[in-house]
């Protein structure tokens, strides 16, 4: 029988490193920091704020004050979430006279969204 431990994840009963297996998977780890990139590109979809705004992209470029309606919240609390999401490269801006329109930064950002979705739907 497996040993469990409290977080509820089977365990292999004896202590066996596979080294082959170990050499191969290394070989093919991304640099750390690539790895760091990645994780903070994921906490930008940590806050569900952030996710109402970019459900909101997914289907049409608005300007803050769109946004700021749409969602019910102010405008600050807006331009603080889209700060933190053009920072990461997943929305970006275009002014149009005195109004600035943002958009999902590009096809990879519609594509996470959509696969998250389908991932999260799947047996709903």
């Amino acid at each position: 029988m497996s040993e469990r431990f409290d977080a509820g994840v089977e365990c292999c009963e004896v202590q066996e490193v596979h080294g082959d297996l170990v050499r191969t998977v290394r070989e093919k780890l991304p640099p750390e920091n690539d790895m760091q990139d990645l994780a903070e590109l994921f906490k930008l979809f940590g806050d569900t704020t952030r996710v109402r705004i970019l459900f909101v992209l997914f289907e049409v470029e608005v300007c803050v004050c769109d946004l700021a309606e749409t969602l019910g919240m102010t405008q600050s609390a807006i331009s603080h979430q889209l700060k933190l999401l053009k920072a990461g490269g997943l929305v970006k801006s275009r002014r149009q006279g005195k109004s600035v329109f943002y958009s999902l930064g590009d096809s990879h950002v519609r594509t996470i969204i959509a696969q998250g979705w389908d991932h999260i739907t799947e047996d709903k």
